[in-house]
Parts: structure tokens; C-alpha cells; sequence
């Protein structure tokens, strides 16, 4: 098995008897033990041999699980010397968790691999200097080249694309947020990915597979015959939920008549407590309307059968397979997963991100600045900056889930 076939074989039938087995697949990782005993011996066997990994390698690197657990703690040793580079990498992860709502979790893996870069960067060149490098277009050349061979280490030593499109991302972004704010004139990781076969870096989970596109959510969606196939997609694509926060969705974590209405969530790892429903809240009100005639168990997608009360991830996942044949929707040749899905909505909430700054544009030129991030960030104030998105958000998703085929 190839090491994406792993990774989804990982998160459906391993994750799913993890489930089954009161295990939380999010943040716990089996035990070798525990996988032999459930029929799953062989994944070590294969991930040594084929794939140069251990067990734990592969669930924290390759699948996300737990991963940089101590990494976020105060002190962090970013392993260089350069303080001006350590400040601005800090400055950074602190804006992306205030200004985008990121998790914990998110944020150290974040810096975790910007530390990983750094030193790659330090080991090779002798001195990690990135702010000062980027602040002289006249060093641009030079750079370049020694961003690309810090990537070639990269290359070598991260065992997946996926891996290494997070790494690129990482990276490449926060040259974005320097060249935002007036400190870098160029960014040298711009162009990385053109020079490595399967890169991609396209969503901001920095995955290699491709998201759906508004047209084929489109033809999903009409072919829903029923109320909890449209939520099921709505929740996925609109709200950008994993396919276990849609198995478990409850009637308690909605707040519906908030300004905006919002879904909470008591213990999430990789993502915000609280997701906002920027659309779809009627679709919620009817399929509660619908639930509350056969006296129900608070569960938008409750199981009779289950111990848990509602359907099981891998129950979402078939339903959704489902979908996606009857509606004939493929990726590159294959079926969709429901990963599609939320990778679209990290693509919307990107566009929806650069409507925001071309709508201010104007005002940029007024003020004789280059950079319209800068007068996002010095001329509105968080919640006119919050409600710009909001809205913004609220039209390419409105667009996407009413919009004619």
C-alpha cells in the first residue's frame, strides 16, 4: 500500500475501531498491542519495511495525531540564534491564532516546523538571518537559492508529500505575513513547490489531495433526497467539520440565535472550540423540526445501534460515498472522500480572505500603501475586520450551496 492508502486506511477502518472501542482517534494513538489485537499487525510490518517509519512516525507525522505536544510549552528552543528571526516567527503564530481563531495544537505544529526549517537553514548556511535576507531585494538571487537547498534537505528527509507541502506552507506564509507588513520585500519560498514533483500547497492544511470544486458540491447537493443527506453535506463542506465531529454532531452545541450563529465544541485538538454558521442554520432548524416528531436522542445522526447514540465516522463516510456516486462527482479520477470537502472549505475561506483585501484596495492607494493586509490591520478595528469576513465568507458559501448547476 502506498503511503496515502495507509493514511486512509488509517483514518476509516483503524480510526474507526478506535471509536468503536472508546478511544478518542483524535488524540490518542494505539498501542502495538493494542493493533494486534484488533487484526492489525501488519501496519508496522509495512510501514518499516516500505515506507522507513515507525508506528509512531506515522501517526503523528503523516496522520496529524498528537502532533508537537510539547512543542507549544513557554521557552521554546527554536535552535538558532538569530533573536530578530525567533521575534518575528513568534509575532506571527501569536496574529495567525488571534486573527484566524487557530488551535493550540495547530499552532505548535506550526512552529514546529518553522523551527525545522530555521535550523535546516542554519545548518547549511551557518547563520539563520531570514528577516535581514528578505528586507534587500538586492539579496533576492542569492536567497532563493539558499531557501531551495534548505527545501532540498526537506525533500529528502520528510516521507510524504503531505509532509512536506505542511513544511512549505508553513513557511511560505509567514514570508507572505512579513511581505504583508512592510518588513519583507520579496518572499524566496514563493516558487519552491514548481521545483518538486507532487508538491502542492494550495489549502492551508497544506495536503496534496484536491479539494471539490463549487460546481461539484453543487451536483452533490442535488442529489440529496432527504433533509439529513443535505445537512450531512452542509455540515462537511459549509462547516468544515471532520467526518467524527459530523457523526457526533448534538443538539446542545448549537447556539442558532447568536450574532453569528455558532456550534461549540467541548474538546477539539485541531481546530477552534467554536466554528461559526456562516451558512446553513436552516438547514440545522429542519432536520431538528424533522427529529423532534420520533422522539429522538438530541443526535442529528443518531444510530439505534450504537452504544454512542449516533452513526459512527465511517457511517458518514459511506453515506457521502453514496452521494458521490449517485451524482458521478470524481477527483482525478477517483471518488471523492469527505476530506474533499473540508479542504474546499479552507479554499472558500482563502477566497473569501482575498475578496476582503481587494475590497480595501482602494483605500490601500489612498494611504500610499503597497499592501492592502496593512490596511486591514491598521485602519479597521478587529470586530469591522471580523464582520468584513464574516460576510465575505457568508456569499462565497451562499454562492456555492444555493447557486444553480
Amino acid at each position: 500500500m502506498s503511503l496515502d492508502e495507509l493514511i486512509e486506511f488509517y483514518e476509516t477502518e483503524i480510526a474507526d475501531e478506535m471509536y468503536h472501542a472508546g478511544m478518542s482517534p483524535a488524540t490518542k494513538r494505539p498501542s502495538y498491542e493494542w493493533l494486534a489485537d484488533h487484526g492489525y499487525s501488519g501496519i508496522a510490518y509495512t510501514l518499516r519495511e516500505h515506507h522507513d517509519l515507525t508506528l509512531k512516525q506515522f501517526i503523528v507525522e503523516e496522520v496529524g495525531v498528537d502532533a508537537g505536544v510539547d512543542d507549544g510549552t513557554p521557552g521554546y528552543e527554536w535552535g538558532i540564534n538569530d533573536e530578530e528571526t525567533i521575534e518575528r516567527f513568534e509575532t506571527y503564530l501569536r496574529d495567525r491564532q488571534r486573527r484566524q481563531n487557530l488551535a493550540d495544537s495547530t499552532i505548535r505544529s506550526k512552529r514546529t516546523r518553522l523551527a525545522r526549517y530555521a535550523r535546516e537553514y542554519e545548518a547549511l548556511h551557518g547563520e539563520a538571518p531570514l528577516v535581514d535576507r528578505v528586507g534587500d531585494r538586492d539579496l533576492q538571487p542569492e536567497e532563493i537559492e539558499r531557501v531551495l537547498s534548505v527545501f532540498d534537505v526537506l525533500d529528502h528527509e520528510l516521507a510524504s508529500n503531505d509532509s512536506k507541502a505542511k513544511h512549505h506552507y508553513d513557511v511560505k506564509d509567514w514570508y507572505v505575513w512579513l511581505q504583508n507588513r512592510a518588513i519583507g520585500t520579496y518572499n524566496p519560498a514563493a516558487t519552491v513547490a514548481t521545483s518538486f514533483g507532487g508538491w502542492d500547497t494550495d489549502t492551508e492544511s497544506g495536503e496534496t489531495k484536491p479539494a471539490l470544486r463549487p460546481d461539484q458540491l453543487r451536483e452533490i447537493l442535488a442529489v440529496c433526497d432527504d433533509r439529513a443527506d443535505r445537512l450531512l453535506v452542509v455540515a462537511l463542506g459549509a462547516w468544515g467539520l471532520r467526518r467524527g465531529e459530523v457523526a457526533a454532531l448534538h443538539v446542545s452545541q448549537f447556539i442558532p440565535n447568536a450574532e453569528p450563529p455558532r456550534l461549540e465544541f467541548e474538546d477539539r485538538k485541531n481546530g477552534p472550540s467554536s466554528v461559526q454558521l456562516l451558512y446553513g442554520v436552516d438547514e440545522y432548524l429542519d432536520r431538528v423540526e424533522a427529529l423532534d416528531a420520533t422522539g429522538w436522542n438530541g443526535y442529528l445522526f443518531p444510530s439505534n445501534a450504537a452504544e454512542s447514540g449516533h452513526v459512527a465516522p465511517g457511517t458518514v463516510n459511506n453515506r457521502f460515498e453514496r452521494l458521490v456516486e449517485t451524482a458521478g462527482v470524481t477527483l482525478h479520477g477517483e471518488r471523492p472522500t469527505p476530506h474533499a470537502c473540508r479542504r474546499f472549505w479552507y479554499n472558500a475561506y482563502q477566497d473569501a480572505m482575498q475578496d476582503l483585501q481587494e475590497q480595501v484596495a482602494p483605500m490601500a492607494a489612498d494611504q500610499g500603501s503597497s499592501s492592502a493586509a496593512v490596511v486591514v490591520d491598521k485602519y479597521l478595528s478587529e470586530e469591522q475586520v471580523r464582520r468584513a469576513r464574516r460576510d465575505a465568507m457568508r456569499e462565497r458559501l451562499a454562492d456555492v450551496f444555493e447557486g444553480k448547476l
